[in-house]
């Protein structure tokens, strides 16, 4: 292990309850898998179908401003044996509210969900992962835990699929959080981030699924993960 490391790792359990969960300590090799922007009907259901074929599981990250749209999708989910999380109601940075107004909106969002998937959530992932300890304190008074990731499939750029399974697989191994898209947020969800890029997501879920599978790691879900592990936190805060 070197220095710098080391370092990060001793930071990381320094300060248990201050941070964001970042990866998962279990015995079970485990890649966490977590999808953010949805639902949409036919990203998400590209990657239900793969999830399924795979018999693994996974949590989804959604958006109220979609979840309105398609009630059905989240109903999918939820039919497939995964989590739903929140991702927010739109896909603005909480780095432009007060924290006032970032925790009345997560409080919000959160009871909102809850009323349409019928069950409590647990987890809250700011969109871009973009927090200031405000507002990362503003979200945990409404009792959900932040979650950011370990690593990315770079299923938001303009790159191949080689590349995307490649940096994936060469960042993740037991315990990571895997950051991918089911859909990707838009003018309807408050922002406009240029193109969708151009890729089957359950295809490339697919890939990622068989080459995990190689390496002895299992698709899971974090609320299945936490089951039999101890959840890391990094004290992460960005403009």
């Amino acid at each position: 292990m070197t220095g710098s490391q080391g370092m990060k790792d001793r930071l990381k359990r320094s300060l248990p309850m201050i941070g964001s969960i970042v990866e998962v300590e279990t015995t079970i090799p485990t890649v966490v898998l977590t999808y953010d922007d949805g639902p949409e009907p036919v990203g998400t259901a590209g990657v239900l179908a793969s999830l399924a074929a795979a018999d693994a599981t996974a949590t989804f990250f959604v958006l109220l401003s979609r979840v309105r749209r398609h009630p059905e999708v989240l109903a999918d989910i939820l039919a497939g044996g995964h989590e739903v999380a929140l991702h927010g109601v739109d896909h603005q940075r909480l780095t432009g509210y007060s924290a006032a107004q970032v925790q009345q909106r997560t409080l919000d969002a959160k009871h909102e969900l809850e009323d349409v998937a019928g069950r409590s959530v647990r987890w809250f992932r700011p969109p871009y992962g973009a927090q200031r300890f405000g507002t990362w304190r503003a979200v945990r008074r409404t009792g959900l835990d932040v979650v950011l990731w370990t690593a990315t499939t770079w299923d938001a750029r303009d790159v191949s699929e080689h590349e995307r399974v490649a940096h994936a697989v060469r960042h993740c191994s037991n315990g990571s959080i895997l950051l991918a898209h089911d859909a990707f947020a838009g003018p309807a969800d408050g922002v406009d981030d240029g193109p969708e890029p151009v890729l089957d997501r359950g295809a490339l879920t697919a890939q990622l699924l068989q080459e995990f599978a190689r390496q002895g790691l299992v698709g899971r879900s974090l609320g299945d993960a936490v089951t039999d592990g101890r959840v890391v936190r990094s004290a992460v805060f960005s403009s």
